[in-house]
């Protein structure tokens, strides 16, 4: 399989994925993105169009392994979407399968207080 065909896959599954996942103000869509070297998440209110919580797994002066980075991130961006009295999201996993990092950072985010 060609690097053009792998690249159109992962794009159509991905826009698969985003057509039965939408988020609101109560309910954001908890987006994550899964790079070689570390984990993003976002929560996002797509009727306004606007990221309300964003972390990462880059800790300042810590070295972590990347799926420690994955709960630390999960662990934060729960943290930030409580204290902004968010309870409940939707989780868009971008198209990534949900094993993994992607799956530890959802364990960490519902075991830090966030229901899906």
């Amino acid at each position: 399989m060609s690097r053009q065909n792998t690249q159109e896959k992962k794009l159509r599954i991905k826009r698969k994925v985003r057509k039965l996942v939408s988020g609101t103000a109560t309910r954001p869509r908890m987006s994550v993105f899964k790079s070689n070297t570390s984990m993003y998440v976002q929560l996002i209110d797509d009727t306004t169009a606007t990221t309300l919580v964003s972390a990462h797994d880059m800790k300042a002066g810590k070295k972590l392994t990347k799926m420690e980075g994955a709960v630390a991130a999960g662990k934060e961006a729960a943290k930030l979407a409580l204290a902004q009295g968010i309870k409940a999201v939707v989780f868009d996993r971008n198209g990534f399968k949900y094993a993994g990092r992607v799956k530890a950072l959802a364990d960490a985010a519902r075991e830090a207080g966030l229901t899906f």
